[in-house]
């Protein structure tokens, strides 16, 4: 089969791929923003629209910078591979939806109920930038590590190597860092105190799941355990 004909076919297959990831992503800021406006219980609530504009922000970033520079990178995230871990599955599912969610909703009825914490509008401004770097930091993350998936799993199929480069010369898991970021930043930019209650709760399981994601890198892919070596930090510089 000639190369001519070959490629129309990638191009399709790589253009139902991003496509796939375009999707999950909208459908992911969609959940967030019902969740946030459904337990506010109306929609006149400027702190709620910025945040929610940031978000959107970032996907348009995100899209912007990944689909040209890591096609095959967000491809491989739109799909969830059959040898993922269950139990690393469920600790995803914690930290990119059930977290978010529960901040959403613990954010919303705090407003509905009159119990904002009371921040003044430059902590807010502060907590949006926050939730812009965080999200930043991931796109950093993602064009340094092409391996970046959303499991845990040696992708000995994409020729899986180390990531050293970039935020990577720094911390071990710099992706898990910028959620920590974005948890923190969450509550300040929405002006809710009661959101801190599931967002520390997720850091939690970040900690546990980078935890078990660098015993298995360790265990598993060649050069980990020299690469630990030389960077010391998992998440935070000089600490853990």
């Amino acid at each position: 089969m000639s190369q001519s004909m070959v490629r129309p076919s990638l191009q399709k297959t790589q253009l139902r791929g991003i496509l796939r990831w375009l999707v999950k992503t909208l459908i992911g800021v969609l959940i967030l923003g019902l969740a946030l406006f459904l337990a506010a219980g109306q929609t006149d609530w400027p702190a709620g629209w910025r945040y929610v504009a940031v978000l959107v922000l970032v996907q348009v970033i995100n899209a912007m910078v990944l689909i040209p520079l890591r096609p095959d990178l967000i491809i491989e995230r739109s799909q969830t591979s059959p040898d993922a871990r269950t139990w690393d599955l469920w600790l995803a599912a914690g930290m990119a939806l059930i977290g978010p969610v529960a901040m959403m909703v613990s954010a919303g009825l705090a407003f509905r109920f009159g119990q904002a914490a009371g921040f003044d509008e430059s902590m807010t401004v502060v907590g949006l930038a926050l939730v812009l770097v965080s999200s930043l930091i991931v796109v950093w993350a993602m064009l340094a590590n092409p391996f970046f998936l959303g499991t845990i799993r040696i992708q000995t199929e994409r020729g899986h190597r180390v990531a050293s480069s970039g935020p990577y010369g720094v911390i071990r898991h710099p992706g898990y860092a910028s959620i920590i970021l974005f948890d923190l930043a969450t509550p300040l930019a929405l002006g809710s105190v009661w959101a801190f209650i599931p967002a520390l709760l997720t850091i939690v399981v970040v900690f546990v799941r980078t935890m078990l994601e660098d015993r298995t890198l360790q265990n598993e892919l060649p050069g980990y355990k020299e690469y630990a070596q030389r960077v010391r930090s998992r998440l935070i510089p000089g600490i853990w």
